[in-house]
């Protein structure tokens, strides 16, 4: 892969050439630009993806794996060099440890069904406060139906991660640690390798929500040593309706199934069945096979720009944006730990987030509001809804301005 977008040839990090790769960034609402700070719910998407998949279409479309004929070879080729590129993404050590699923979601819980099915009655399952109810709802299955104990690891007043408080909880018990990488709301950063030392020392495995982390951070799954790691394409500038599950090999190699079909199988017979080894044993029936090319054309986009030139052109912004929004008397923002994600939360004084979010709107404004899909977080810090601004790789200053501007708008009406 040929490295070096234009945008950062000279070393620098020019946005308005990031920006021309992505149309809809192009699009006019309600007579003013569109200013998208709705990325961490999902992301724009780059000509280059739009583009690969189109072609994967139009020139080498047919099912993968089973065909002998040219255009499967071709769909083959190009799925299975997703995954190779899936692999370099999260520096696994082999494409055996990348499964294909349908999202983050679907990730989570293939590993709380097939790693679940060994949970017992009193077993222990860990989460953070912070958890995506993606990363909550899975276990509480578990609960219901096996029995397991959830406890809850807390964050401090600031959003940050209690690690004190967090290893406190484990015990021999304990058998799994589940926990974001990076809140969808708070933007908090957990310290993922210290996490899972101190999980490890008592024997439990740990499933890592990478949804918003691989987005913003270089993510290096043998560095960090996590059992599991979820992703999701449609916040990585890919389509919907596909995700990644990083597993180590070994742990993969002893899981049984989570779906049974096509493609996971070695052999069926009327009164046996033996099933081929990961990933594919995790890959029943025709998968989403474009979807995964433009993943991957999304991964090697990201790539090609630099993910340590994301990192740093986005931490700018999320400083900016919270010196800009902290001057407003009117708002309250909701976690400012150190070394957050560009993500900020915030209420408005007098204000319900639907009523903020739908007035910014008309001067262009996309912002999310309402619970994140993470009514715990929010109960803990007494409120029910929120407003959320994210940002990406393409947003700049103005943005941030223009967030600004129309906040002021809605708090003269609100006042």
């Amino acid at each position: 892969m040929t490295k070096g977008h234009p945008a950062v040839l000279d070393g620098a990090y020019d946005v308005e050439k990031v920006r021309a790769d992505f149309p809809a960034l192009a699009l006019e609402v309600h007579g003013h630009p569109l200013t998208y700070l709705d990325n961490a719910a999902s992301a724009q998407k780059p000509v280059q993806v739009l583009e690969r998949m189109r072609h994967a279409y139009e020139a080498e479309y047919s099912n993968v794996h089973r065909g002998l004929h040219y255009l499967a070879n071709a769909m083959t080729e190009a799925f299975e060099g997703a995954r190779e590129s899936a692999r370099r993404f999260l520096n696994a050590a082999s494409q055996d440890e990348i499964i294909f699923t349908r999202s983050g979601t679907g990730s989570i819980n293939l590993v709380a069904n097939s790693l679940g099915q060994s949970i017992g009655e009193g077993d222990e399952i860990i989460l953070s406060i912070m958890e995506h109810h993606s990363n909550i709802v899975p276990w509480h299955f578990l609960r219901e139906r096996k029995g397991a104990v959830i406890k809850w690891a807390p964050v401090r007043e600031d959003g940050s991660f209690d690690f004190e408080a967090f290893e406190q909880l484990l015990t021999p018990r304990t058998k799994i640690v589940a926990i974001t990488h990076m809140s969808n709301v708070l933007g908090t950063v957990t310290p993922i390798k210290e996490i899972v030392r101190a999980a490890h020392a008592v024997g439990a495995k740990v499933v890592v929500d990478g949804c918003q982390a691989s987005v913003h951070l270089p993510v290096d799954v043998r560095d960090l040593d996590v059992d599991f790691y979820a992703v999701t394409g449609h916040k990585l500038y890919g389509p919907t309706g596909i995700g990644l599950l990083y597993g180590k090999r070994a742990l993969l190699a002893e899981m049984p199934p989570y779906e049974g079909g096509g493609e996971m199988i070695r052999e069926v017979e009327e009164g046996r069945v033996t099933y081929a080894e990961p990933p594919h044993r995790f890959e029943a029936g025709t998968p989403a096979i474009v979807q995964a090319i433009g993943l991957g054309a999304a991964l090697d986009y990201m790539d090609l720009i630099g993910r340590e030139a994301i990192a740093a052109h986005e931490h700018d912004l999320s400083v900016y944006a919270h010196q800009q929004l902290g001057a407003l008397n009117s708002l309250r923002i909701i976690g400012t730990a150190k070394d957050k994600g560009a993500i900020v939360a915030f209420e408005m004084k007098g204000a319900h987030p639907h009523d903020v979010a739908t007035v910014i709107d008309r001067y262009g404004v996309a912002v999310r509001a309402g619970t994140h899909c993470a009514q715990p977080l929010l109960a803990r810090y007494g409120t029910t809804a929120t407003c959320r601004a994210s940002f990406a790789l393409y947003n700049t200053r103005s943005d941030v301005d223009r967030l600004v501007a129309a906040l002021l708008k809605a708090q003269d009406l609100f006042s």
